[in-house]
């Protein structure tokens, strides 16, 4: 887990809009932040030392969306002017318009790709549009009422949406159908988005609440009620392990998604927040609001190598972890699972410095261990079949003696075969032949302890079933005596 290392600190004051600012997003490259105000103006913040900043006039209403594409080299903006504009962040300003919708534009957001853009409308519409050609592709239209806020999911297959209806909808690009209505809110649904991972959306509300849903169980899987007025904006921590959240308290929140939990409040606005963003990298976010000030922070929470480690996390395909390089000769020779007698033998790669290569043949070796392991199972069932059958104390012992006897033939050919190869091959065979003969060795040591312990083991059994069945016995002598003297003694009453 990331660990807290200090509070959030301020690290720069914006001024320049005039009226409330109501969106916000960093650039890829982490040296602009663009900002959008109900003065109808689109700030180019930039962020190195004694940079200048630009003002772009266009719309002829207040801007509501403002996101870099993700290659930079562009900015598109919503406003209430039912239009779209996308913009070259540079000093020229240039912009090209596309008349969106039929009422008011309350989002837009580029694909992952950087190829379409989403925008979310009052005229109850959802609507798709391509980059390059300025052009309409398609729309959704099964919202009731407001749409606030849509956007693409990483693989942009899918698209969610939220409005005055109280709904999150989650649309499917390819067939164009609403697959998932998300109907769980006591007021209108403010802002929507998916996690990085495009696994869970998350979605807040005008009665104060957030609220995460997994897409794969289609369940609410976190719920948050730690504003005390609509929450108007949220985003993630590149790590999906934290998010932010501004709301009309007043109040900037940060989460700790990993352990459900509110960990700082921040109060640097003198009216309601109307946006948050995070920086791509995670290293900074920024928050605006009503009182026309864009304040950036440094997270200061997360550090670089605690990220890439929870990164790595969520890429694993599954919880277990890889086997230790000392736990695979284990599960190859697994006491449950004997391998077939049948194996293999390949030469050995001859080394290009040498003229005569050494070709090792261990059939004889591998052979002594397969039957050695093989007798030994089929002596120990045949001895646990035969004990609890019968339980007969003769033929155990002698079913007994007959292992002890197969065991010293075994380890004695084992120990013949071991010696003869070393002896034979000691100046050719590599020094891992003679390590995994030893291991060989040592792992059939084990064995021959681990049937010891059973031998001890089932003669306690035994010895306690005779006992029992003894005591059963005399209880049953002393039980009979007693019925035949009852039986005779009663008498039956006359009629």
């Amino acid at each position: 887990m990331a660990s807290v290392l200090e509070d959030p600190t301020l690290e720069r004051h914006f001024t320049g809009h005039k009226k409330a600012v109501t969106c916000a997003d960093f650039s890829p490259n982490h040296t602009q932040l663009a900002s959008g105000s109900v003065d109808k103006t689109l700030m180019i913040w930039n962020l190195a030392s004694k940079a200048r900043s630009f003002c772009f006039i266009g719309h002829q209403d207040a801007i509501t969306g403002v996101q870099f594409s993700p290659s930079g080299n562009l900015v598109a903006t919503s406003s209430k002017d039912r239009t779209v504009r996308l913009w070259k962040p540079s000093i020229k300003g240039e912009s090209k318009v596309i008349k969106a919708h039929t009422a008011a534009v309350r989002s837009v957001a580029f694909s992952y790709e950087g190829h379409k853009l989403v925008t979310a409308s009052d005229d109850k519409s959802v609507k798709v549009w391509s980059v390059s050609r300025r052009c309409f592709l398609y729309s959704f239209n099964q919202h009731t009422n407001w749409v606030r806020c849509a956007r693409f999911s990483p693989d942009e297959r899918l698209i969610a949406s939220c409005g005055d209806d109280r709904t999150i909808r989650l649309w499917d690009t390819s067939s164009k159908h609403c697959i998932n209505c998300l109907t769980d809110y006591g007021g209108s649904a403010t802002s929507v988005n998916f996690d990085f991972s495009g696994t869970c959306i998350a979605s807040s509300g005008s009665d104060g609440s957030l609220k995460i849903w997994d897409l794969r169980t289609n369940r609410l899987i976190q719920h948050y009620q730690v504003h005390k007025a609509e929450v108007n904006s949220f985003s993630y921590h590149l790590s999906n392990n934290f998010m932010i959240t501004g709301s009309s308290d007043s109040t900037v929140k940060i989460l700790d998604l990993l352990e459900g939990r509110l960990i700082y409040t921040l109060h640097g606005h003198k009216g309601p927040v109307f946006t948050v963003a995070f920086s791509r990298d995670g290293d900074l976010f920024a928050s605006g609001g009503a009182d026309g000030q864009m304040l950036m922070w440094r997270t200061n929470f997360d550090t670089k190598p605690d990220l890439s480690v929870l990164q790595q996390h969520s890429r694993r395909s599954s919880p277990d972890p890889a086997p230790h390089v000392a736990d695979i000769h284990s599960r190859e020779t697994h006491f449950y699972h004997p391998k077939p007698t049948e194996i293999q033998i390949l030469p050995l790669v001859p080394d290009t410095k040498s003229t005569d290569a050494q070709i090792i043949d261990s059939g004889l070796t591998t052979h002594s261990i397969t039957e050695f392991r093989n007798s030994v199972y089929e002596g120990l069932a045949s001895h646990v079949s035969k004990h609890t059958t019968s339980m007969s104390i003769s033929r155990r012992k002698t079913h007994l003696d007959e292992v002890e006897s197969i065991d010293s033939k075994n380890q004695h050919a084992h120990t013949d075969g071991f010696v003869h190869i070393s002896s034979a091959f000691k100046s050719s065979y590599p020094p891992c032949l003679d390590s995994t003969l030893q291991h060989i060795v040592r792992q059939l040591d084990i064995l021959t302890q681990t049937v010891s312990v059973l031998e001890e083991r089932l003669t306690l059994t035994e010895d306690k079933l005779k006992e029992c069945l003894q005591h059963q016995s005399q209880i049953i002598q002393e039980m009979g005596p007693r019925r035949r003297t009852g039986t005779e003694g009663s008498s039956v009453p006359p009629l």
